[in-house]
Protein backbone atom coordinates (compact mmCIF):
# COMPACT_ATOMS: atom_id res chain seq x y z
CA UNK A 1 0.00 0.00 0.00
CA UNK A 2 1.28 3.52 -0.78
CA UNK A 3 2.83 5.18 2.25
CA UNK A 4 3.68 2.02 4.21
CA UNK A 5 7.34 2.30 3.19
CA UNK A 6 9.40 5.32 2.15
CA UNK A 7 9.01 6.34 -1.49
CA UNK A 8 11.54 5.31 -4.12
CA UNK A 9 13.94 8.22 -4.56
CA UNK A 10 14.54 8.87 -8.25
CA UNK A 11 16.97 11.00 -10.23
CA UNK A 12 15.69 12.12 -13.63
CA UNK A 13 18.51 12.70 -16.11
CA UNK A 14 17.86 14.70 -19.26
CA UNK A 15 14.98 17.16 -19.59
CA UNK A 16 14.20 17.32 -23.28
CA UNK A 17 10.81 16.56 -24.79
CA UNK A 18 10.53 13.12 -23.17
CA UNK A 19 12.28 14.05 -19.96
CA UNK A 20 9.50 16.52 -19.15
CA UNK A 21 6.88 13.83 -19.86
CA UNK A 22 8.59 11.61 -17.29
CA UNK A 23 8.72 14.46 -14.79
CA UNK A 24 4.96 14.91 -15.19
CA UNK A 25 4.41 11.16 -14.76
CA UNK A 26 6.61 10.80 -11.68
CA UNK A 27 4.78 13.71 -10.06
CA UNK A 28 1.56 11.65 -9.83
CA UNK A 29 3.08 8.35 -8.70
CA UNK A 30 2.51 8.01 -4.97
CA UNK A 31 5.46 5.69 -4.31
CA UNK A 32 7.97 7.83 -6.21
CA UNK A 33 9.89 10.85 -4.98
CA UNK A 34 11.77 13.01 -7.45
CA UNK A 35 15.02 13.44 -5.56
CA UNK A 36 17.18 15.01 -8.27
CA UNK A 37 17.02 16.55 -11.74
CA UNK A 38 20.18 16.32 -13.83
CA UNK A 39 20.68 18.34 -17.03
CA UNK A 40 23.79 19.83 -18.69
CA UNK A 41 22.49 23.38 -18.17
CA UNK A 42 22.48 24.50 -14.56
CA UNK A 43 19.70 27.04 -15.01
CA UNK A 44 17.42 24.39 -16.53
CA UNK A 45 18.22 21.92 -13.74
CA UNK A 46 17.46 24.57 -11.11
CA UNK A 47 14.20 25.60 -12.75
CA UNK A 48 12.91 22.05 -13.14
CA UNK A 49 13.96 21.03 -9.63
CA UNK A 50 11.99 23.99 -8.27
CA UNK A 51 8.98 23.31 -10.49
CA UNK A 52 8.76 19.61 -9.62
CA UNK A 53 9.93 19.76 -6.01
CA UNK A 54 13.25 17.96 -6.32
CA UNK A 55 15.72 18.52 -3.50
CA UNK A 56 18.73 18.41 -5.81
CA UNK A 57 19.55 20.06 -9.13
CA UNK A 58 22.74 18.92 -10.81
CA UNK A 59 24.67 18.90 -14.07
CA UNK A 60 26.86 15.83 -13.49
CA UNK A 61 25.39 12.32 -13.41
CA UNK A 62 28.59 10.87 -11.90
CA UNK A 63 28.26 13.10 -8.85
CA UNK A 64 24.60 12.18 -8.37
CA UNK A 65 25.45 8.47 -8.55
CA UNK A 66 27.72 8.89 -5.51
CA UNK A 67 24.77 9.96 -3.36
CA UNK A 68 23.15 7.50 -0.97
CA UNK A 69 19.79 9.30 -1.14
CA UNK A 70 19.14 8.12 -4.70
CA UNK A 71 17.59 4.67 -5.22
CA UNK A 72 16.98 4.65 -8.96
CA UNK A 73 17.62 6.68 -12.11
CA UNK A 74 15.46 7.45 -15.15
CA UNK A 75 17.60 8.22 -18.21
CA UNK A 76 16.06 10.51 -20.85
CA UNK A 77 19.36 11.53 -22.39
CA UNK A 78 20.54 11.44 -26.05
CA UNK A 79 20.51 7.96 -27.57
CA UNK A 80 24.32 7.68 -27.95
CA UNK A 81 24.66 8.02 -24.15
CA UNK A 82 22.09 5.40 -23.13
CA UNK A 83 24.29 2.32 -22.91
CA UNK A 84 27.24 4.03 -21.21
CA UNK A 85 25.03 5.78 -18.66
CA UNK A 86 22.88 2.71 -17.93
CA UNK A 87 26.06 0.76 -17.21
CA UNK A 88 27.35 3.52 -14.92
CA UNK A 89 24.07 3.63 -12.99
CA UNK A 90 24.03 -0.13 -12.38
CA UNK A 91 27.68 -0.20 -11.39
CA UNK A 92 26.88 2.51 -8.85
CA UNK A 93 24.42 0.08 -7.24
CA UNK A 94 21.24 1.75 -8.44
CA UNK A 95 18.34 0.57 -10.60
CA UNK A 96 17.77 2.20 -13.97
CA UNK A 97 15.03 2.91 -16.47
CA UNK A 98 16.54 3.94 -19.79
CA UNK A 99 14.40 5.51 -22.46
CA UNK A 100 14.12 3.73 -25.79
CA UNK A 101 16.40 2.70 -27.38
CA UNK A 102 18.58 0.72 -25.01
CA UNK A 103 21.52 1.30 -27.33
CA UNK A 104 22.29 2.16 -30.94
CA UNK A 105 24.40 -0.93 -31.59
CA UNK A 106 24.21 -4.61 -30.72
CA UNK A 107 27.63 -4.51 -29.05
CA UNK A 108 26.44 -1.80 -26.66
CA UNK A 109 23.16 -3.62 -25.98
CA UNK A 110 25.13 -6.75 -25.07
CA UNK A 111 27.40 -4.71 -22.79
CA UNK A 112 24.39 -3.35 -20.89
CA UNK A 113 22.95 -6.86 -20.57
CA UNK A 114 26.26 -8.20 -19.26
CA UNK A 115 26.42 -5.43 -16.65
CA UNK A 116 22.87 -6.15 -15.58
CA UNK A 117 23.71 -9.82 -15.09
CA UNK A 118 26.90 -8.95 -13.18
CA UNK A 119 25.31 -6.40 -10.87
CA UNK A 120 21.86 -7.91 -10.46
CA UNK A 121 20.32 -4.44 -10.71
CA UNK A 122 17.00 -3.73 -12.39
CA UNK A 123 17.35 -2.37 -15.91
CA UNK A 124 14.09 -1.44 -17.60
CA UNK A 125 13.90 -0.12 -21.14
CA UNK A 126 11.27 2.46 -22.07
CA UNK A 127 9.30 0.48 -24.65
CA UNK A 128 6.27 2.69 -24.16
CA UNK A 129 4.03 0.83 -26.61
CA UNK A 130 3.81 -2.00 -24.06
CA UNK A 131 2.14 0.50 -21.70
CA UNK A 132 -0.12 2.57 -23.97
CA UNK A 133 -3.73 1.63 -23.13
CA UNK A 134 -4.48 1.24 -26.84
CA UNK A 135 -1.89 -1.49 -27.30
CA UNK A 136 -2.69 -3.03 -23.91
CA UNK A 137 -6.31 -3.44 -24.99
CA UNK A 138 -5.14 -5.33 -28.09
CA UNK A 139 -2.80 -7.50 -26.01
CA UNK A 140 -5.55 -8.37 -23.56
CA UNK A 141 -7.91 -9.34 -26.36
CA UNK A 142 -5.26 -11.55 -27.97
CA UNK A 143 -4.49 -13.19 -24.62
CA UNK A 144 -8.19 -13.88 -24.05
CA UNK A 145 -8.46 -15.61 -27.43
CA UNK A 146 -10.71 -12.95 -28.93
CA UNK A 147 -8.31 -11.82 -31.63
CA UNK A 148 -5.68 -13.49 -33.77
CA UNK A 149 -3.30 -10.94 -35.26
CA UNK A 150 -2.74 -11.48 -38.97
CA UNK A 151 -0.94 -8.30 -39.98
CA UNK A 152 0.52 -5.35 -38.10
CA UNK A 153 0.85 -2.41 -40.48
CA UNK A 154 2.77 0.57 -39.08
CA UNK A 155 3.58 4.02 -40.44
CA UNK A 156 6.18 6.06 -38.53
CA UNK A 157 6.54 9.38 -40.33
CA UNK A 158 8.27 12.62 -39.33
CA UNK A 159 9.92 15.59 -41.00
CA UNK A 160 13.51 15.63 -39.74
CA UNK A 161 15.54 17.21 -42.55
CA UNK A 162 17.05 19.45 -39.88
CA UNK A 163 18.53 18.11 -36.65
CA UNK A 164 15.68 19.22 -34.37
CA UNK A 165 13.86 17.42 -31.56
CA UNK A 166 10.12 17.05 -30.94
CA UNK A 167 10.07 20.57 -29.44
CA UNK A 168 11.70 21.99 -32.60
CA UNK A 169 14.92 22.62 -30.69
CA UNK A 170 18.41 21.89 -32.08
CA UNK A 171 19.81 18.46 -31.22
CA UNK A 172 23.43 17.69 -30.38
CA UNK A 173 22.97 14.14 -31.72
CA UNK A 174 21.21 12.51 -34.66
CA UNK A 175 18.08 10.39 -34.37
CA UNK A 176 17.89 7.03 -36.16
CA UNK A 177 15.04 5.27 -37.96
CA UNK A 178 16.30 1.75 -37.23
CA UNK A 179 17.69 1.80 -33.69
CA UNK A 180 15.07 4.17 -32.29
CA UNK A 181 11.84 4.22 -34.27
CA UNK A 182 11.90 0.67 -35.61
CA UNK A 183 12.72 -0.56 -32.11
CA UNK A 184 9.19 0.39 -31.03
CA UNK A 185 7.52 -1.76 -33.68
CA UNK A 186 9.89 -4.74 -33.56
CA UNK A 187 9.34 -5.04 -29.82
CA UNK A 188 5.60 -4.39 -30.12
CA UNK A 189 5.23 -7.28 -32.59
CA UNK A 190 7.04 -9.62 -30.19
CA UNK A 191 4.96 -8.34 -27.26
CA UNK A 192 1.60 -8.68 -28.97
CA UNK A 193 2.17 -12.13 -30.45
CA UNK A 194 4.43 -13.63 -27.78
CA UNK A 195 6.41 -15.12 -30.65
CA UNK A 196 9.95 -14.87 -31.99
CA UNK A 197 10.57 -12.99 -35.22
CA UNK A 198 11.91 -15.54 -37.71
CA UNK A 199 12.01 -13.43 -40.89
CA UNK A 200 13.28 -9.86 -41.08
CA UNK A 201 14.08 -7.80 -44.18
CA UNK A 202 14.96 -4.13 -44.61
CA UNK A 203 15.79 -1.65 -47.35
CA UNK A 204 16.61 2.03 -47.04
CA UNK A 205 16.96 5.12 -49.16
CA UNK A 206 20.11 7.20 -49.63
CA UNK A 207 21.65 8.99 -46.64
CA UNK A 208 20.99 12.65 -46.00
CA UNK A 209 23.99 14.67 -47.27
CA UNK A 210 24.42 16.52 -43.97
CA UNK A 211 22.86 14.28 -41.31
CA UNK A 212 24.49 11.14 -42.69
CA UNK A 213 21.48 8.91 -41.93
CA UNK A 214 18.91 7.18 -44.11
CA UNK A 215 15.76 9.27 -44.29
CA UNK A 216 13.47 6.51 -45.54
CA UNK A 217 13.27 2.82 -44.66
CA UNK A 218 10.99 -0.16 -45.22
CA UNK A 219 10.99 -3.21 -42.93
CA UNK A 220 9.12 -6.50 -43.27
CA UNK A 221 8.85 -9.00 -40.42
CA UNK A 222 7.20 -12.37 -39.80
CA UNK A 223 6.80 -14.24 -36.53
CA UNK A 224 7.11 -17.97 -36.05
CA UNK A 225 3.32 -18.21 -35.94
CA UNK A 226 2.93 -16.43 -39.27
CA UNK A 227 1.95 -12.89 -38.23
CA UNK A 228 3.26 -10.38 -40.77
CA UNK A 229 4.43 -6.84 -39.99
CA UNK A 230 4.94 -4.08 -42.55
CA UNK A 231 6.76 -1.00 -41.25
CA UNK A 232 7.21 2.23 -43.20
CA UNK A 233 9.56 4.83 -41.73
CA UNK A 234 10.40 8.30 -43.02
CA UNK A 235 12.07 11.51 -41.93
CA UNK A 236 10.95 13.14 -45.21
CA UNK A 237 7.21 13.20 -44.50
CA UNK A 238 5.54 16.61 -44.47
CA UNK A 239 2.74 15.75 -42.01
CA UNK A 240 0.84 14.39 -40.30
CA UNK A 241 3.57 13.31 -37.90
CA UNK A 242 3.91 10.34 -35.56
CA UNK A 243 3.12 6.64 -35.67
CA UNK A 244 -0.08 4.87 -36.67
CA UNK A 245 -0.49 1.16 -35.90
CA UNK A 246 -3.11 -0.81 -37.85
CA UNK A 247 -3.90 -4.19 -36.32
CA UNK A 248 -5.53 -6.49 -38.86
CA UNK A 249 -6.95 -9.53 -37.10
CA UNK A 250 -9.28 -12.41 -37.77
CA UNK A 251 -12.16 -10.84 -35.84
CA UNK A 252 -11.58 -7.14 -36.45
CA UNK A 253 -9.29 -4.30 -37.46
CA UNK A 254 -8.08 -1.66 -35.01
CA UNK A 255 -6.02 1.51 -35.41
CA UNK A 256 -3.87 2.76 -32.54
CA UNK A 257 -2.44 6.25 -32.32
CA UNK A 258 -0.36 6.22 -29.15
CA UNK A 259 -2.87 6.15 -26.26
CA UNK A 260 -6.02 6.13 -28.44
CA UNK A 261 -7.71 3.25 -30.29
CA UNK A 262 -10.45 3.08 -32.92
CA UNK A 263 -11.85 0.28 -35.04
CA UNK A 264 -11.04 -0.02 -38.73
CA UNK A 265 -14.23 1.97 -39.31
CA UNK A 266 -12.98 4.80 -37.07
CA UNK A 267 -15.26 3.93 -34.14
CA UNK A 268 -13.72 4.78 -30.72
CA UNK A 269 -12.84 1.82 -28.49
CA UNK A 270 -13.51 2.10 -24.74
CA UNK A 271 -10.15 1.59 -23.01
CA UNK A 272 -11.36 2.13 -19.45
CA UNK A 273 -11.17 -1.57 -18.67
CA UNK A 274 -7.51 -2.02 -19.45
CA UNK A 275 -6.48 -1.39 -15.85
CA UNK A 276 -3.63 0.93 -16.84
CA UNK A 277 -3.21 4.72 -16.86
CA UNK A 278 -4.52 6.67 -19.83
CA UNK A 279 -0.98 7.90 -20.44
CA UNK A 280 1.63 5.38 -21.60
CA UNK A 281 4.57 7.22 -20.03
CA UNK A 282 2.86 7.19 -16.65
CA UNK A 283 2.12 3.49 -17.04
CA UNK A 284 5.74 2.85 -17.93
CA UNK A 285 7.04 4.77 -14.92
CA UNK A 286 4.56 3.11 -12.57
CA UNK A 287 5.78 -0.28 -13.78
CA UNK A 288 9.38 0.74 -13.10
CA UNK A 289 8.70 2.04 -9.61
CA UNK A 290 6.66 -1.06 -8.73
CA UNK A 291 9.45 -3.35 -9.95
CA UNK A 292 12.10 -1.47 -7.96
CA UNK A 293 10.02 -1.61 -4.79
CA UNK A 294 9.28 -5.32 -5.24
CA UNK A 295 12.82 -6.19 -6.34
CA UNK A 296 11.59 -8.00 -9.44
CA UNK A 297 12.11 -7.93 -13.19
CA UNK A 298 9.90 -5.30 -14.84
CA UNK A 299 7.72 -6.09 -17.82
CA UNK A 300 10.03 -4.36 -20.29
CA UNK A 301 13.22 -5.36 -18.53
CA UNK A 302 16.27 -6.52 -20.45
CA UNK A 303 15.16 -10.14 -20.39
CA UNK A 304 11.98 -9.19 -22.22
CA UNK A 305 13.34 -6.76 -24.81
CA UNK A 306 16.89 -7.85 -25.61
CA UNK A 307 15.81 -10.10 -28.48
CA UNK A 308 14.18 -7.08 -30.11
CA UNK A 309 17.63 -5.49 -30.36
CA UNK A 310 18.99 -8.73 -31.74
CA UNK A 311 16.49 -8.38 -34.59
CA UNK A 312 17.56 -4.76 -35.15
CA UNK A 313 21.17 -5.97 -35.44
CA UNK A 314 20.10 -8.49 -38.10
CA UNK A 315 18.39 -5.72 -40.04
CA UNK A 316 21.42 -3.44 -39.72
CA UNK A 317 23.68 -6.11 -41.20
CA UNK A 318 21.39 -6.28 -44.23
CA UNK A 319 21.39 -2.49 -44.63
CA UNK A 320 25.17 -2.11 -44.47
CA UNK A 321 25.95 -5.39 -46.26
Amino acid sequence: MPGTTPPTRIALVGAGAFGVKHLDALAVIEDAELAAVVTPERSQADALATRYGAATAATDLAEVLKRDDIDAVVLCTPTPLHAEQAIAVMRAGKDVEVEIPLADSWADAEAVAETQRDTGRICMVGHTRRFNPSHRWIRQRIAAGGLRLQHLDVRTHFLRRSNLNALNQPRTWTDHLLWHHAAHTVDLLRFQTGEDIVTAHAIQGPPHPELGIAMDMSIQLRTEGGTVCTLSLSFNNDGPFGSVFRYIGDTGTYVARYDDLVTGRDEPVDLSGTGCPANGIEGQDRAFVAAVRAGREPESGLAAVLDSYRVLARLERQLIG
